[in-house]
Protein backbone atom coordinates (compact mmCIF):
# COMPACT_ATOMS: atom_id res chain seq x y z
CA UNK A 1 0.00 0.00 0.00
CA UNK A 2 1.22 3.30 -0.61
CA UNK A 3 1.29 5.89 2.05
CA UNK A 4 -0.53 9.17 0.38
CA UNK A 5 0.99 13.08 1.66
CA UNK A 6 0.08 16.04 0.63
CA UNK A 7 2.40 18.85 -0.18
CA UNK A 8 1.97 22.30 1.74
CA UNK A 9 3.83 25.54 0.64
CA UNK A 10 3.22 28.74 -0.84
CA UNK A 11 6.27 29.07 -2.93
CA UNK A 12 5.59 27.01 -6.00
CA UNK A 13 9.14 26.36 -6.77
CA UNK A 14 9.73 24.55 -3.11
CA UNK A 15 6.92 22.43 -4.17
CA UNK A 16 7.83 21.75 -7.59
CA UNK A 17 11.39 20.44 -6.28
CA UNK A 18 10.43 18.81 -3.29
CA UNK A 19 7.43 16.69 -5.21
CA UNK A 20 11.38 15.94 -7.43
CA UNK A 21 12.80 14.74 -4.44
CA UNK A 22 10.22 12.13 -3.86
CA UNK A 23 10.67 10.18 -7.16
CA UNK A 24 12.80 7.98 -5.85
CA UNK A 25 10.03 6.97 -3.22
CA UNK A 26 7.90 4.87 -4.88
CA UNK A 27 5.80 3.48 -2.03
CA UNK A 28 4.69 7.06 -1.69
CA UNK A 29 1.78 8.95 -3.33
CA UNK A 30 1.13 12.92 -3.62
CA UNK A 31 -2.13 13.40 -3.75
CA UNK A 32 -2.29 17.10 -3.15
CA UNK A 33 -0.24 19.97 -3.36
CA UNK A 34 -1.49 23.03 -1.63
CA UNK A 35 -0.24 26.43 -1.76
CA UNK A 36 -2.38 28.46 1.33
CA UNK A 37 -3.85 27.08 4.47
CA UNK A 38 -7.07 26.86 3.36
CA UNK A 39 -6.71 24.77 0.63
CA UNK A 40 -4.43 22.77 2.96
CA UNK A 41 -7.38 22.12 5.85
CA UNK A 42 -9.82 21.10 2.57
CA UNK A 43 -7.85 18.46 0.90
CA UNK A 44 -6.89 17.35 4.03
CA UNK A 45 -9.98 16.31 5.11
CA UNK A 46 -10.76 15.11 1.41
CA UNK A 47 -7.58 13.24 1.13
CA UNK A 48 -6.91 12.01 4.47
CA UNK A 49 -3.01 11.23 3.88
CA UNK A 50 -1.25 9.53 5.84
CA UNK A 51 1.32 12.40 6.49
CA UNK A 52 2.25 16.00 5.11
CA UNK A 53 4.87 18.22 4.51
CA UNK A 54 3.92 21.45 5.90
CA UNK A 55 5.09 25.21 5.92
CA UNK A 56 5.06 26.99 8.57
CA UNK A 57 4.60 30.70 7.35
CA UNK A 58 1.79 30.77 4.83
CA UNK A 59 -1.32 33.17 3.56
CA UNK A 60 -4.32 33.21 5.39
CA UNK A 61 -3.07 30.27 7.54
CA UNK A 62 0.00 29.49 9.26
CA UNK A 63 1.04 25.97 9.52
CA UNK A 64 0.10 25.76 13.41
CA UNK A 65 -3.39 27.04 12.67
CA UNK A 66 -4.03 24.79 9.99
CA UNK A 67 -3.34 21.90 12.49
CA UNK A 68 -5.11 23.39 14.67
CA UNK A 69 -8.73 22.84 12.31
CA UNK A 70 -8.19 19.57 12.02
CA UNK A 71 -10.18 17.16 14.18
CA UNK A 72 -7.87 14.32 12.96
CA UNK A 73 -4.11 14.93 12.69
CA UNK A 74 -1.86 13.02 9.92
CA UNK A 75 1.89 12.35 10.49
CA UNK A 76 3.80 15.76 10.46
CA UNK A 77 7.03 16.43 8.78
CA UNK A 78 7.38 20.51 8.86
CA UNK A 79 9.47 22.47 5.93
CA UNK A 80 10.98 26.36 6.21
CA UNK A 81 13.19 28.01 5.58
CA UNK A 82 13.80 29.55 8.86
CA UNK A 83 15.90 28.02 12.28
CA UNK A 84 14.46 29.35 15.33
CA UNK A 85 13.49 27.92 19.56
CA UNK A 86 10.26 27.12 17.69
CA UNK A 87 12.34 24.47 15.69
CA UNK A 88 13.61 23.16 18.10
CA UNK A 89 10.37 21.91 19.09
CA UNK A 90 8.91 20.68 16.31
CA UNK A 91 11.67 17.95 16.43
CA UNK A 92 10.25 16.65 19.69
CA UNK A 93 6.46 17.26 18.56
CA UNK A 94 6.31 16.31 15.09
CA UNK A 95 8.10 13.36 13.00
CA UNK A 96 10.31 15.56 11.89
CA UNK A 97 11.34 19.33 10.30
CA UNK A 98 13.02 19.58 7.35
CA UNK A 99 15.31 23.03 7.25
CA UNK A 100 15.12 24.63 2.96
CA UNK A 101 17.21 23.92 1.45
CA UNK A 102 17.56 20.39 2.48
CA UNK A 103 18.97 17.45 -0.06
CA UNK A 104 17.62 14.27 -0.66
CA UNK A 105 19.45 12.48 2.05
CA UNK A 106 18.09 14.55 4.26
CA UNK A 107 14.91 13.89 3.20
CA UNK A 108 14.90 10.57 2.70
CA UNK A 109 16.15 10.19 6.40
CA UNK A 110 13.02 11.84 7.32
CA UNK A 111 10.52 9.57 5.29
CA UNK A 112 12.69 6.53 7.10
CA UNK A 113 11.72 7.68 10.36
CA UNK A 114 7.96 8.44 9.29
CA UNK A 115 7.72 5.00 7.52
CA UNK A 116 9.60 3.33 11.11
CA UNK A 117 7.06 5.05 13.53
CA UNK A 118 4.10 3.86 11.18
CA UNK A 119 5.49 0.20 10.59
CA UNK A 120 5.49 -0.15 14.43
CA UNK A 121 2.52 1.32 15.37
CA UNK A 122 4.19 2.97 17.68
CA UNK A 123 1.71 5.10 20.29
CA UNK A 124 2.45 8.86 18.44
CA UNK A 125 -0.23 11.34 19.56
CA UNK A 126 0.46 14.40 17.57
CA UNK A 127 -2.45 15.93 18.57
CA UNK A 128 -1.25 15.64 22.66
CA UNK A 129 2.37 16.38 21.65
CA UNK A 130 1.67 19.55 19.44
CA UNK A 131 -0.48 20.76 22.62
CA UNK A 132 2.76 22.15 24.53
CA UNK A 133 3.82 23.77 21.24
CA UNK A 134 0.30 25.15 20.49
CA UNK A 135 0.12 27.02 24.03
CA UNK A 136 3.74 28.37 23.45
CA UNK A 137 3.27 29.87 20.40
CA UNK A 138 -0.41 31.13 21.78
CA UNK A 139 -2.98 29.02 19.62
CA UNK A 140 -6.43 28.74 21.44
CA UNK A 141 -7.63 25.18 19.45
CA UNK A 142 -10.75 24.89 20.98
CA UNK A 143 -12.17 28.58 19.93
CA UNK A 144 -10.16 28.59 16.87
CA UNK A 145 -9.21 32.81 17.99
CA UNK A 146 -5.94 33.67 16.97
CA UNK A 147 -3.94 35.00 19.46
CA UNK A 148 -0.46 36.16 17.90
CA UNK A 149 1.03 36.41 14.72
CA UNK A 150 4.26 34.74 13.42
CA UNK A 151 6.48 37.02 11.52
CA UNK A 152 9.24 36.31 9.49
CA UNK A 153 11.90 39.28 10.73
CA UNK A 154 15.62 38.93 10.02
CA UNK A 155 15.88 35.42 9.20
CA UNK A 156 13.90 34.42 12.84
CA UNK A 157 10.17 33.57 13.73
CA UNK A 158 9.26 36.76 16.03
CA UNK A 159 5.76 35.98 17.70
CA UNK A 160 3.74 39.54 17.91
CA UNK A 161 0.48 38.80 20.57
CA UNK A 162 -2.70 40.32 19.05
CA UNK A 163 -3.21 41.73 23.17
CA UNK A 164 -0.45 44.09 22.09
CA UNK A 165 -1.65 45.09 18.72
CA UNK A 166 -3.50 48.64 18.35
CA UNK A 167 -4.88 48.74 15.07
CA UNK A 168 -4.24 46.34 11.83
CA UNK A 169 -4.22 48.19 8.36
CA UNK A 170 -4.27 46.47 5.00
CA UNK A 171 -1.92 47.91 2.74
CA UNK A 172 -1.70 46.03 -0.92
CA UNK A 173 -1.25 41.78 -0.34
CA UNK A 174 0.12 42.60 2.94
CA UNK A 175 -1.69 44.27 6.89
CA UNK A 176 0.41 46.21 8.60
CA UNK A 177 0.18 45.13 12.66
CA UNK A 178 0.56 48.19 14.84
CA UNK A 179 1.73 48.36 18.24
CA UNK A 180 2.65 50.77 20.63
CA UNK A 181 6.79 50.28 19.39
CA UNK A 182 6.44 48.50 16.16
CA UNK A 183 4.92 48.20 12.67
CA UNK A 184 4.51 44.59 11.49
CA UNK A 185 4.13 43.10 8.29
CA UNK A 186 1.98 39.74 7.43
CA UNK A 187 0.98 38.64 4.79
CA UNK A 188 -2.91 38.12 4.34
CA UNK A 189 -6.18 39.61 3.46
CA UNK A 190 -8.12 41.34 5.80
CA UNK A 191 -11.07 39.29 5.79
CA UNK A 192 -9.26 36.38 6.48
CA UNK A 193 -7.81 37.31 9.72
CA UNK A 194 -11.10 39.47 10.50
CA UNK A 195 -12.59 35.65 11.16
CA UNK A 196 -9.35 34.67 13.29
CA UNK A 197 -9.70 37.33 15.70
CA UNK A 198 -11.82 37.69 18.88
CA UNK A 199 -14.96 39.78 18.22
CA UNK A 200 -14.80 40.53 21.88
CA UNK A 201 -11.16 42.20 21.13
CA UNK A 202 -11.19 43.48 17.82
CA UNK A 203 -13.82 45.59 15.64
CA UNK A 204 -13.74 46.31 12.15
CA UNK A 205 -14.57 50.08 11.33
CA UNK A 206 -13.12 50.06 7.53
CA UNK A 207 -12.36 47.51 4.89
CA UNK A 208 -9.24 48.41 5.10
CA UNK A 209 -9.08 48.92 8.97
CA UNK A 210 -9.58 47.33 12.59
CA UNK A 211 -9.32 48.26 15.86
CA UNK A 212 -8.71 46.48 18.99
CA UNK A 213 -11.24 47.87 21.43
CA UNK A 214 -9.08 48.25 24.18
CA UNK A 215 -7.05 50.65 22.24
CA UNK A 216 -10.11 52.62 21.74
CA UNK A 217 -10.55 56.20 23.60
CA UNK A 218 -13.75 58.06 22.10
CA UNK A 219 -15.97 57.56 19.55
CA UNK A 220 -18.19 60.25 17.99
CA UNK A 221 -21.08 60.18 15.12
CA UNK A 222 -20.25 62.39 12.60
CA UNK A 223 -23.17 62.07 10.33
CA UNK A 224 -23.82 60.12 6.74
CA UNK A 225 -23.42 56.78 8.57
CA UNK A 226 -19.47 57.49 9.66
CA UNK A 227 -17.95 58.07 13.07
CA UNK A 228 -14.81 59.73 13.87
CA UNK A 229 -12.90 56.73 16.22
CA UNK A 230 -9.64 58.53 18.34
CA UNK A 231 -7.21 55.55 19.75
CA UNK A 232 -5.08 56.56 23.04
CA UNK A 233 -2.19 56.96 21.55
CA UNK A 234 -4.25 60.45 19.65
CA UNK A 235 -4.52 59.07 16.42
CA UNK A 236 -7.89 59.35 14.54
CA UNK A 237 -9.75 57.23 12.26
CA UNK A 238 -12.96 58.06 10.10
CA UNK A 239 -15.24 54.72 9.68
CA UNK A 240 -16.45 53.04 6.22
CA UNK A 241 -20.71 53.54 5.95
CA UNK A 242 -21.04 49.53 5.58
CA UNK A 243 -19.09 49.41 9.18
CA UNK A 244 -21.55 51.58 11.03
CA UNK A 245 -23.63 48.26 12.85
CA UNK A 246 -20.00 47.17 14.05
CA UNK A 247 -19.78 50.42 15.42
CA UNK A 248 -22.85 50.31 17.01
CA UNK A 249 -22.54 47.03 18.60
CA UNK A 250 -19.22 48.45 19.88
CA UNK A 251 -20.92 50.90 21.44
CA UNK A 252 -23.96 48.93 22.33
CA UNK A 253 -21.57 47.14 24.44
CA UNK A 254 -20.07 50.25 26.25
CA UNK A 255 -23.27 51.28 27.47
CA UNK A 256 -24.98 46.92 29.04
Amino acid sequence: MKLRCIIIDDEYLARRRLQKLLEKHHNILVVAECRNGKDAIKYIKLKEPHFIFLDIQMPDLDGFSVLNRLDKLPYVIFTTAYDSFALKAFEINAVDYLLKPFDQERLDASIDRMVSLKKTNEAYDLGRKLSSLFKEVKHEGDKGQRTDFAIKKNGRLLHVDTEDILFIKSEGNYLELHTESAKHLYRATMNAIEKELSTKDFVRVHRSLVLSKRSIQACFYTGNSHYKIRLKTGLEFTSGRSFKANIVSYLGELNS
